[in-house]
């Protein structure tokens, strides 16, 4: 069998089990977290020009946007999938370098309420989106990231894998919806490296494409199914030629949806360790930022390469700012969406402190990439007082991880000022009960 018949098997089979409650308590909790995501980025661009670029697919259909606008699910799926990593709030899976959440429950919702499916039924397709396309990113590992936007490329599989879930096709039609999203995968790392909206279509084109990769595959449209592992495969193109049995190996008994990192600041990240190692040092040393000479930061190098700008002018650049963001986590003591506002991003305090902090690459870390996040800060005082902090991980990593309390506080501080604090709450209560027999997707 081919690595892409392994999946499809897989995953259509995946429908009619049932999944234990850690899985399931697992999937709800990366829903809550791409809500919290979804809201606010809905109301952002490029999630808002999308809906007049796409206007014609809109006030019609069975699938909704963030406040309610019908859709059809295809481009429902388009741009709730950019709005939820428009803002940069969403989840990522570490080994991957990947973020599921955007392209995969994007899809699942709009295909869900397009079949009315029950929330079980919701939250499988899923977990079954999550497995898939978490292991395939792990296996084209970081020679991949290297060109590719993991997010664009390997959600395209995992919104095929649970699209196909919900329209329950058998393990041959769920094996050719993951060959055709193979051959829709894309999204280049060039496209972030300068102010542009690209990043978050990425999301969107793949939960889109994914969605029609399953649609077509339901119609009788086949790929070819050594289309991952065949020798001018995805494996060969996109990556440096991994072995892909280990790939399904553990499928079915190690779930990676228990093992996600939920993002605690609103940026990119590769800047949170970085984030994380400044604070503990500032507070360990009890000092303000005005009494910094100098800060050091040395991390792994594709953090340097993703998130190095060092002169950001714009909000999008902000977020991928290593030097930017821990200015302001040092002035005003976290990273959130007010980090990127117009006034914040003219701060003549956070400018001031951004020349005053150096980055480079710690060789030592970056062997450790990806699988793990470290940063090693040192901050040198104006009476002279040196110290410096390695910051192993990060906060919300699954080796440190956020709360159930956490991640409904982080929905609540980001959905509620749009919905509204008391249906932001009705909300959440929906979402964590959503494996209730009487559960909606409405």
């Amino acid at each position: 069998m081919t690595a892409a018949q392994r999946f499809g098997e897989y995953g259509a089979a995946l429908l009619g089990k049932t999944l234990d409650a850690e899985v399931l308590h697992h999937a709800k909790r990366a829903v809550v977290d791409w809500y919290a995501a979804w809201i606010p980025g809905a109301v952002e661009a490029p999630a808002t020009l999308l809906e007049k670029a796409f206007a014609d697919d809109l006030d019609r259909g069975p699938s909704q946007l963030a406040l309610g606008r019908r859709a059809t699910p295809r481009t429902a799926a388009l741009i709730n999938g950019t709005a939820a990593h428009t803002v940069e709030v969403d989840d990522i899976y570490r080994e991957a370098i990947y973020h599921p959440g955007a392209p995969t429950i994007a899809t699942a919702l709009a295909q869900a309420q397009a079949c009315l499916a029950s929330g079980l039924d919701f939250l499988t397709a899923v977990v079954a989106g999550y497995e898939i396309s978490t292991r395939i990113g792990a296996t084209l590992g970081r020679a991949h990231y290297h060109y590719w936007h993991n997010t664009g490329t390997v959600g395209t599989f995992g919104a095929a894998a649970a699209a196909a879930s919900l329209l329950r096709l058998d393990s041959k039609a769920y094996t050719h919806a993951l060959c055709t999203a193979a051959t829709l995968a894309s999204g280049l790392q060039q496209a972030f490296r300068m102010d542009s909206m690209s990043k978050p279509l990425h999301a969107g084109h793949a939960a889109q494409a994914g969605l029609m990769a399953a649609q077509m595959a339901q119609a009788g449209v086949t790929g070819s199914l050594d289309v991952i592992d065949g020798e001018a495969g995805l494996g060969q193109a996109m990556s440096n030629g991994p072995e892909w049995s280990q790939a399904t190996a553990s499928l079915g008994q190690r779930f990676n949806i228990t093992q996600m990192t939920f993002k605690n600041h609103a940026c990119c990240g590769h800047t949170f360790a970085p984030i994380d190692g400044a604070l503990a040092l500032q507070q360990t040393l009890n000092i303000d930022a005005a009494q910094i000479r100098k800060v050091e930061v040395a991390t792994y190098r594709p953090a340097l390469e993703v998130a190095g700008n060092m002169s950001p002018r714009t909000a999008a650049e902000a977020r991928f700012s290593v030097a930017y963001v821990v200015a302001n986590a040092l002035l005003y003591g976290s990273v959130r969406l007010a980090a990127f506002a117009e006034e914040r991003l003219g701060d003549p305090l956070v400018r001031a402190l951004m020349t005053r902090i150096e980055l480079s690459v710690d060789e030592d870390l970056d062997r450790a990439f990806p699988g793990q996040r470290a940063a090693r800060v040192s901050i040198e005082t104006m009476d002279g007082r040196r110290s410096e902090h390695l910051q192993p991980t990060r906060k919300g990593d699954p080796d440190a991880p956020l709360s159930d309390e956490d991640l409904s506080d982080k929905f609540l501080e980001l959905a509620g000022p749009i919905l509204g604090e008391a249906a932001a709450r009705a909300r959440l209560a929906q979402l964590w009960r959503l494996d209730a027999p009487d559960s909606s997707l409405i």
